[in-house]
């Protein structure tokens, strides 16, 4: 425990340092925030809701869904990849820590990193231009920081079993683009699912991708409670079991493939 909460803390110290890499992404994202909600505000019109889905709601989402991107790096992540096709996937299979738990260490520092300087303030900024909804109770609250944590462990189990696939290939970029393409096509992150034909919006909530983007959104604004409430969060802990088991089933079966510089 003590080597994963040391792992933790030196990515997270590591991700403060990029300042300028940090501000730019916050702007980036703050303007892309922006363009979404004046779309979803022309798309609106007149109605004030549509699939119970309303206007105010649906801005805060494009808000929140801009904020999560760097914390949940859903759409782009091959550093794990990269350390396969370096060599120094060797150092770190020999860590005195489980390969799984390291990089779930090293994520979870960047996570938290990011969610500090870039997701928090790009809300706060985004919430003085918008009426955005807030949850009203401090249950809701904590519900919506668990669905966090539950989102931040689908994403990554998801990304590792990705990049995985660089133990059987010389080169997997072209597996992450698909694998991260499905990410942002089911996620909901372009639209809200609610926008969504009724079919695709119900199998993109059961999915991974929805069970990590959609779900905490869902209960930031409100609209899942009580008992939907615990299926959501069961959806995600669900989730959670998934990946971890395939993650160390191909782990098992990949590092017994790996041949790193012909050793």
């Amino acid at each position: 425990m003590n080597a994963f909460l040391a792992t933790v803390r030196i990515s997270f110290r590591r991700q403060l340092t990029y300042r300028a890499a940090n501000l730019s992404g916050l702007a980036t994202n703050l303007m892309f925030g922006f363009f979404r909600a004046s779309v979803l505000i022309a798309l609106y019109r007149e109605q004030p809701s549509v699939n119970g889905l309303t206007l105010q709601g649906a801005i805060t989402y494009a808000g929140l869904t801009q904020a999560m991107i760097g914390y949940l790096s859903f759409f782009h992540w091959y550093e794990l990849m990269h350390t396969v096709y370096d060599g120094q996937v060797g150092s770190d299979l020999l860590k005195p820590l489980d390969y799984f738990l390291y990089w779930l260490g090293v994520d979870a520092g960047r996570a938290l990193g990011t969610l500090l300087i870039r997701g928090v303030p790009l809300f706060l900024v985004f919430a003085l231009f918008y009426d955005v909804v807030l949850p009203l109770s401090l249950l809701q609250w904590g519900a919506f920081l668990l669905s966090l944590l539950f989102a931040l462990l689908i994403s990554f189990g998801w990304r590792f079993m990705v990049n995985l696939a660089s133990f059987w290939t010389p080169n997997a970029i072209g597996i992450g683009r698909f694998a991260f393409g499905l990410s942002w096509t089911f996620s909901g992150f372009f639209f809200p699912l609610a926008l969504f034909p009724d079919w695709l919006a119900e199998f993109s909530r059961l999915s991974p991708f929805g069970a990590s983007v959609y779900i905490p959104i869902q209960v930031f604004i409100g609209n899942v409670s009580g008992i939907e409430l615990t299926k959501s969060l069961i959806i995600q802990l669900t989730w959670i079991v998934i990946l971890v088991i395939l993650d160390h089933i191909i782990l098992n079966r990949g590092v017994r493939k790996l041949v790193i510089q012909g050793g």
